[in-house]
């Protein structure tokens, strides 16, 4: 899943504080909340100011859909100065003295916003943007499908965005060309990748191109006429000099290297990105030696399924069953979105008995089009706050005959219910919460809830089979594995794909664009099973603590009622609980 704990943060103004006669007539802890209010409603407007196409994604209510994102390396560095001093008005506040406040929710997202950006300063991620997950290709598809038309002003708005659309990617040239001077660049697979993506958009008339989706929504002649001329005569040219830059300039300087530590700083970068994902500071070799041991732990549950229902005794004989049995697969790519529908449709019915609430938004099952599906993940996009769209998974219907029923199942239960969408929608639907705990989010607390969903989903009985029940064990903590393996200890591709493909999870070319995803986000892959360990274990701790008091639903709602917070805070918040119950 794609989700919102971009590296981009926002530029606000940094107000000065209360004033010196405020602060002698108000208690001191009103006077720290108030502080801590002022800026986060400060980081919430300029935010959407300034990365308005990311407030859109987080499904933010913005007044005007116009503007895209400054990516010049000097709106960075006017950025990176307002940030350190945010930084240093963030350290003179005390949360101690928050606690049981809303406040002190308000200002874990702040300090987590700011602290874990200005780490991730020394991977120098925007000088190499190359990125067949999520550059510029897969976000402009994705902007493109949720651009509002329909009235004069929201033409008006959509052809100025999207003729902002060139300068953006000419910043981004600028950028590359500077990370090739500095020693940046994205490994060499990645960039053919990129190419590959570019060269079957430029092969279309643009008519048939994902940023034609405005155009195709509306019902104006005039609009359809602007919208292909905008496309052809300012976008196309600057993709075509994209493409050709890729290809003559950049694609023979790029490095063979897929980990980080080819970059200069590269394991301060990947020690940073760990924790910019995870929330934790905590040694990349330490996340690896637990990930070894989680793996052979549910390589032995997963086996102890397999001999029973499937006489199979060893994994190569397991994997075999799974991947054979014809009744596990499907014969067309109708048949597979059907299947992932039916499957969000049933686990929906089943959220009452498991949640005291749930979520107002709809999720829909979107295929991915034509030219991402062969890199892309499944992955899940937040409805809007205002509710003028539905939540978005996004399937990959490509690899359908590879793709097994468990696996669907699996994927379809981590992106929708109880995973993603419950998780994020009921974040967006808090009418109280503050607007940056919807806006800011980490994948610790994100992915780690998906993967507990997968758990959750079986004690819910929600599988259809037994394959599934084998193969959900055999994937989870692999990537704790693969991940610093690939970047700090040498691991190669080979011996990658094949640590991935023997999970069962995946074939071999979806292995293969597993390690293609893990080299442009080190430590991403780690945050699924990171937070979802962090989950199983505050469960057990709360069944242990509360025997026959224990309440599913009750435990539900204090993981999820405050949003997506870093791990330490949801560990705190979970103590808090459990010691007002005893």
């Amino acid at each position: 899943m794609k989700t919102l704990n971009t590296t981009v943060a926002a530029m606000f103004t940094l107000w000065a504080g209360v004033a010196n006669t405020a602060e002698q007539s108000t208690p001191p802890n009103q006077n720290t909340a108030a502080r801590v209010v002022t800026l986060a409603d400060n980081y919430v407007a300029e935010y959407v100011k300034n990365f308005p196409e990311a407030a859109v994604f987080s499904g933010m209510t913005v007044e005007h859909q116009d503007g895209l994102s400054d990516n010049s390396l000097a709106a960075l560095k006017r950025w990176q100065t307002l940030e350190d001093g945010w930084s240093k008005e963030l350290a003179k506040i005390d949360s101690a003295a928050l606690f049981g406040q809303p406040e002190w929710v308000v200002l874990g997202f702040l300090r987590e916003a700011v602290e874990s950006s200005r780490q991730l300063r020394v991977c120098k991620y925007e000088l190499w943007p190359v990125n067949q997950m999520s550059g510029w290709p897969f976000l402009t598809t994705q902007l493109a499908a949720i651009q509002p038309v329909g009235s004069e002003q929201a033409r008006k708005e959509a052809l100025a965005r999207w003729g902002k659309l060139p300068r953006y990617l000419n910043n981004e040239l600028d950028n590359l060309r500077e990370g090739l001077r500095a020693g940046y660049t994205t490994p060499k697979a990645n960039v053919r990748l990129f190419i590959e993506q570019l060269d079957a958009i430029l092969a279309k008339p643009v008519e048939e191109w994902p940023m034609y989706s405005p155009a195709s929504r509306d019902e104006s002649p005039e609009f359809k006429k602007a919208w292909a001329a905008l496309l052809s005569e300012q976008i196309k040219p600057v993709i075509e000099r994209y493409n050709q830059f890729l290809k003559n300039e950049y694609l023979g300087k790029a490095r063979e290297s897929i980990a980080i530590k080819a970059h200069p700083n590269g394991e301060q970068c990947y020690q940073a990105s760990f924790r910019n994902y995870t929330t934790l500071d905590r040694p990349a070799k330490e996340t690896f030696e637990l990930g070894r041991r989680e793996v052979e732990r549910n390589l032995a549950a997963a086996l102890a399924i397999g001999k029973k229902d499937f006489q199979a005794n060893d994994l190569p004989t397991l994997l075999e069953r799974l991947k054979q049995d014809p009744a596990n697969h499907f014969t067309s790519r109708d048949e597979l979105q059907k299947y992932a529908q039916a499957a969000v449709g049933r686990a929906k019915d089943h959220m009452p008995k498991w949640f005291a609430r749930v979520p107002k938004a709809e999720v829909i099952v979107e295929p991915y089009p034509d030219f991402l599906e062969q890199t892309a993940s499944d992955s899940y996009w937040p409805a809007a706050e205002d509710g003028s769209r539905p939540a978005m998974y996004r399937i990959s219907l490509f690899a359908y005959k590879q793709t097994t029923r468990a696996n669907a199942e699996i994927t379809a239960f981590h992106e929708a219910y109880p995973g993603h969408h419950l998780q994020l929608a009921l974040a967006t639907e808090r009418p109280a919460a503050h607007p940056i705990t919807r806006l800011v989010g980490n994948s610790g607390f994100v992915e780690g809830w998906a993967r507990y969903a997968e758990a959750l989903a079986e004690e819910m009985g929600l599988y259809s089979s037994n394959y599934a029940l084998a193969n959900r064990r055999l994937w989870p903590a692999r990537g704790m594995v693969v991940d610093p393996g690939i970047h700090l200890l040498g691991w190669t591709r080979e011996q990658t794909v094949k640590f991935v493909s023997e999970s069962g999870r995946f074939d071999d070319n979806t292995a293969k664009a597993l390690v293609d995803r893990v080299a442009m986000w080190p430590g991403q892959l780690t945050a699924y099973d990171t937070g979802a360990l962090e989950f199983f274990a505050l469960r057990k701790q709360a069944q242990e603590t509360l025997g026959p008091r224990f309440d599913i639903r009750e435990f539900h709602t204090v993981l999820l009622e405050n949003g997506s917070v870093t791990l330490p805070m949801l560990r705190e918040q979970v103590m808090h609980w459990l010691k007002s119950k005893t």
